[in-house]
């Protein structure tokens, strides 16, 4: 029987990913543009960084309502997106929103690897429901992921600071995005395999 707060998948994702794509749009729209107020002049990106975080905390508050959850990762990412946007805005400085990245990535290795250290994966807690893994798997998993979210905030780091601000937002939204993605996917498919193979032999 459907629980009383499933929500369509396809809804689910445009809530989670429509406010990063919106933030995209917006940016590609108002990017050689200034902007003043009180006498100060704001650039496109520091605008659409400001637009961005109601929208953001619309979408969440819409899934929260449909959902009645939220995970602890969006919980996190929001807190910084929110924090970190505001110190753009207040400085008028857009590099506080590039180094929020860099952030999000080096907490999630730290974390990853403070379960390793104390024998644990706190990636299984998060994820175990979604993605059928043995332990060993989770823990295997979770060491990769725990070196793999460092290079990214490294690279994070990299490519803000070596390319514009049009090169970062490009990569940000759909670079990083699509990488996460495959690295994911390969190492769930490379770390099944086992599990299969047993199943296949039981048959």
């Amino acid at each position: 029987m459907a629980q009383d707060h499933d929500i369509n998948p396809v809804l689910k994702q445009v809530l989670e990913l429509g406010p990063t794509l919106a933030f995209f749009a917006i940016y590609l729209n108002i990017r050689d543009d200034m902007f003043e107020f009180r006498g100060e002049q704001y650039t496109g990106f520091v605008v659409s960084t400001v637009v961005f975080i109601p929208i953001l905390m619309a979408a969440m508050a819409v899934l929260w309502g449909m959902t009645r959850e939220l995970s602890k990762i969006q919980i996190f990412t929001a807190v910084m997106v929110v924090f970190f946007g505001g110190l753009t805005a207040w400085f008028n400085d857009e590099r506080f929103f590039k180094m929020k990245t860099t952030l999000v990535y080096a907490v999630f290795s730290a974390i990853l690897g403070v379960g390793l250290l104390r024998g644990r994966s706190y990636l299984a807690l998060v994820l175990s429901e979604a993605i059928p893994l043995a332990p060993a798997g989770w823990m295997q998993l979770t060491k990769r992921l725990t070196w793999f979210f460092a290079v990214l905030a490294i690279g994070n780091e990299i490519v803000w600071r070596t390319m514009s601000t049009d090169a970062w937002v490009k990569i940000e939204t759909f670079g990083f995005t699509i990488v996460i993605v495959a690295f994911l996917w390969w190492n769930i498919m490379d770390l099944q395999k086992p599990d299969r193979k047993a199943a296949a032999r039981r048959k």
